[in-house]
């Protein structure tokens, strides 16, 4: 009898177990302007590539996901001040980040865009660019590209909250042109009807300011969630689950093999 009791406590403390990991919450933060990544639908909802592999993790991982939006440049802040518990929202895994916050393993990694209109002749050759005005998001490894690269030779960078507010500034004519992802820049702006005089003209590269692809950010010493999180990545590139949600949103592959 006192073994049938003991196994029967065994299984219970297994069940509660299982159940405290099943109500466990995983909450991201997330800046909902970058499309096709992260964006919001015309009723408000979260949408977008990173959405659904951040919901896709959770599910694997068998934890509920929770999202918070707010401008990039206020992600890692609100990381470190236990606002939530990380960040997906095309984060650059670079150097400079490393040093405040943890990174996943890739999610993925794409080419940067230098947007202008079709006959400005501008490309990243500073003698085209000197004396124009770039417009960036704060807190992205553009806006650091541009204000260590180019500010330095006479192009005036202007910081802007989020990359949604630089376009209609772009098309007013008070911007020469933009620095971004290239994916978010044919996505959210080459690809509409605002966007058909533009083109990118350049996609400058330097894995010092643009860093190894994109990772989920997280506080330094969250080995838990780390584990958590990298297991996870590994299995829906295994099941097939990260191919299906890549196929939805692209293309090409997203996940360069390197």
């Amino acid at each position: 009898m006192k073994k049938i009791l003991s196994t029967l406590c065994i299984a219970g403390l297994f069940g509660v177990s299982s159940l405290a990991s099943a109500q466990e919450v995983l909450h991201f933060g997330v800046d909902p302007t970058f499309p096709p990544f992260e964006y919001t639908n015309a009723n408000g909802q979260l949408q977008g590539f990173d959405i659904d592999i951040g919901n896709a993790l959770c599910k694997q991982a068998n934890v509920k996901c929770e999202w918070t939006a707010m401008g990039f440049d206020g992600l890692i802040p609100a990381l470190k001040a236990k606002k939530f518990d990380a960040i997906l929202s095309s984060m650059s895994r670079t150097e400079k980040r490393e040093q405040q916050i943890a990174f996943t393993d890739m999610i993925y990694h794409t080419p940067n865009a230098l947007v202008v209109g079709k006959d400005s002749h501008i490309t990243d050759n500073l003698a085209t660019l000197k004396g124009k005005t770039i417009g960036v998001a704060q807190g992205t490894t553009q806006e650091a590209w541009a204000k260590s690269k180019w500010a330095p030779a006479g192009v005036q960078v202007i910081s802007y909250p989020n990359q949604d507010q630089v376009y209609p500034d772009l098309l007013a004519g008070r911007l020469d042109g933009t620095l971004t992802d290239a994916v978010t820049a044919d996505t959210g702006f080459l690809s509409k009807p605002q966007g058909k005089g533009y083109i990118i003209s350049a996609q400058p590269d330097d894995k010092a300011f643009f860093g190894t692809g994109s990772g989920i950010g997280l506080r330094k010493g969250d080995t838990a969630r780390l584990t958590l999180l990298n297991n996870a990545i590994a299995a829906i590139h295994k099941n097939g689950v990260y191919e299906q949600i890549e196929k939805k949103y692209f293309n090409f592959s997203v996940y360069p093999k390197m």
